[in-house]
């Protein structure tokens, strides 16, 4: 088949989504399709099979906001959308943004055959306007996406069962969607990895994730900072985003300097395998790539109690757990584990054992075949 997957935000890989894209796209390749990519990455202009939309001009001021975010948003154009879609057999759009919307008109102008992956929590936006507090907000974001993509496409893919029930009892219909993990590519896993020699001496708490204010890495300095064991927490932020600078600012009061780090595929294993624990904070989270990956690596893993995060779910045991937005409570949590060194082996292993859920090469072949099976329908 000839598929073509739409990323209005592709970029590097620092977010959940463009981990499951470029996985899906990997994946499809080997498997004999060839996959087209419609995106605004500017970057990839002249590459081969690789549509490039402008992006969107906001203004300087804006412009610049949407950069600190790290993305690049895209500026629909219609011939290089027809272009894209000339040939296709089936269209797969990731984000529910300008370049989805538009792209799914000409699609079903030209009976090409749909899916859609969920890959944004209503907080995911409107955390960036300070709204992700407000419910009716949030409601509306669901609807307005359902109407402009969702109900528009022939199937829907859900990385959760826990996005699926919010979006389906929020927008009030039962849709034809598909629930698959993104899962956790066979190259992150369970090693031996040394900690670096400035390092030795530090109980490595790890957390990985955009800097943004749904994640909630403030909670996490904050219970660093009043920890019994303060002195000897070697704090790692892996990651980018708009709340680096006030996040390296609250985290100066910590006994230890922390590290701010974008690493990359490689590297982010390595840490992981390192480090001792690792914490997912996260207040909304629609599946957490990053934290099934710490999972995976077999690394004793504290979520919070979060009921707009999907995280929530995979705690092997209510030990695991802190009251979310209690930094105080995180705190708690942080110390149990470190004071208690033989039973954090025991559940490291526990939550290895839970990992096998996650096997991507098993996760991908389900979304081939949600993508074959939609499209032989439509024939």
């Amino acid at each position: 088949m000839i598929i073509t997957i739409v990323c209005d935000v592709l970029g590097k890989e620092n977010n959940g989504t463009t981990v499951a894209t470029t996985n899906l796209i990997n994946y499809l390749k080997a498997k004999g399709h060839t996959v087209r990519i419609l995106c605004a990455d500017q970057d990839k202009i002249g590459k081969k099979n690789i549509f490039v939309v402008p992006n969107m001009n906001f203004g300087k001021i804006l412009n610049n906001y949407v950069k600190k975010v790290g993305v690049a948003l895209a500026k629909p154009q219609k011939d290089i959308i027809a272009k894209a879609l000339d040939g296709t057999d089936h269209v797969h759009i990731m984000l529910p943004l300008s370049l989805g919307v538009a792209t799914i008109k000409i699609a079903n102008q030209m009976g090409i055959s749909s899916t859609a992956g969920f890959h944004m929590q209503a907080e995911n936006l409107t955390s960036y306007i300070k709204l992700n507090r407000f419910k009716f907000v949030n409601k509306l974001v669901y609807k307005i996406i359902y109407k402009k993509l969702y109900k528009n496409v022939d199937a829907i893919h859900y990385p959760t069962q826990f996005i699926r029930d919010i979006f389906e009892k929020t927008i009030k219909t039962k849709t034809n969607g598909y629930v698959i993990s993104n899962g956790v590519n066979k190259a992150v896993k369970k090693k031996q990895v040394q900690k670096p020699n400035n390092l030795k001496n530090k109980i490595v708490i790890l957390s990985t994730g955009r800097y943004a204010r749904e994640k909630r890495q403030d909670l996490l300095i904050k219970a660093i900072n009043i920890s019994k064991f303060k002195d000897k927490i070697q704090l790692i932020l892996a990651g980018v985003g708009i709340k680096e600078k006030k996040y390296k600012k609250l985290a100066k009061n910590l006994k230890v300097q922390s590290i701010f780090k974008y690493f990359n595929r490689q590297q982010i294993i390595d840490v992981i395998n390192y480090s001792d624990i690792y914490v997912h904070p996260a207040e909304t989270e629609l599946e957490g790539i990053a934290c099934l990956e710490a999972i995976t690596c077999g690394k004793l893993t504290i979520v919070s109690d979060s009921k707009n995060a999907a995280t929530s779910g995979f705690a092997v045991d209510e030990k695991c757990i802190f009251k979310n937005g209690s930094y105080k409570d995180l705190a708690r949590v942080l110390d149990y584990w470190i004071e208690h060194k033989e039973q954090r082996k025991i559940y490291a292993q526990k939550y290895l054992n839970s990992a096998v859920a996650y096997n991507q090469d098993e996760c991908m072949q389900k979304m081939e075949d949600m993508l074959v099976e939609v499209h032989n329908l439509k024939k």
